[in-house]
């Protein structure tokens, strides 16, 4: 039954609809993102899946999971205090991209030797890690996680083009440039409370 739906065309469009709407209001560091993430990522995980993006559609089933996540760190947290901006320091971030490309292509590699096909295996995982890593980020509400975002949003229109998810690809060319809106707005949202730029950190 659910397979039938998922072949239609607004399935698809109702998934990017709720996608929309669930990073404009991340941008607007509104807890009710986590609402329409979880149902987006849902129908994605579904559609993915019919579509043998089979990684893709696990990956879905994590933002399914971490949206519960963010909903409770943003709207409460560790110390019921709302969750601030943060950035964290270059090296750092150096680490986290060294770790998440060894682990993508390690997996990628041993995908491969168990004869595991992926049509676009390391983009694929590329993709996965990196999305799992910029999530993490988003819902610990550090700021660098939208440029971590511009980037994945670009790899993953190229697998969204192989798999003809026309409506999606769209939706990624979108996402990169709401993910530039989405660092400026946070980055001022950050200058303010801290009343200081990140080039005098």
């Amino acid at each position: 039954m659910l397979s039938t739906f998922v072949t239609l065309p607004y399935w698809e469009y109702t998934a990017v609809l709720f996608a929309l709407l669930y990073l404009v209001l991340a941008i607007k560091e509104h807890n009710g993102c986590w609402a329409f993430g979880f149902f987006s990522t849902f129908m994605y995980a579904v559609m993915y899946w019919q579509g043998a993006l089979f990684v893709e559609s696990l990956l879905h089933g994590y933002y399914m999971l971490m949206s519960f996540v963010g909903w409770w760190m943003w709207r409460q947290g560790f110390n019921n205090n709302k969750l601030p901006i943060c950035s964290w320091p270059l090296k750092l971030h150096m680490l986290l991209v060294f770790v998440a490309a060894s682990l993508a292509i390690m997996v990628a590699l041993l995908a491969k030797v168990a004869g595991y096909y992926i049509q676009v295996a390391y983009i694929d995982f590329l993709t996965v890690f990196f999305s799992i890593l910029a999530t993490y980020l988003l819902v610990n509400k550090v700021l660098e996680n939208w440029l971590y975002w511009i980037v994945i949003n670009t790899a993953t229109m190229y697998l969204l083009l192989v798999k003809g998810y026309y409506a999606t690809l769209l939706l990624s060319v979108v996402y990169t440039l709401m993910a530039c809106w989405g660092y400026k707005c946070w980055y001022e949202s950050y200058e303010y409370r801290q009343g200081k730029s990140l080039g005098k950190l």
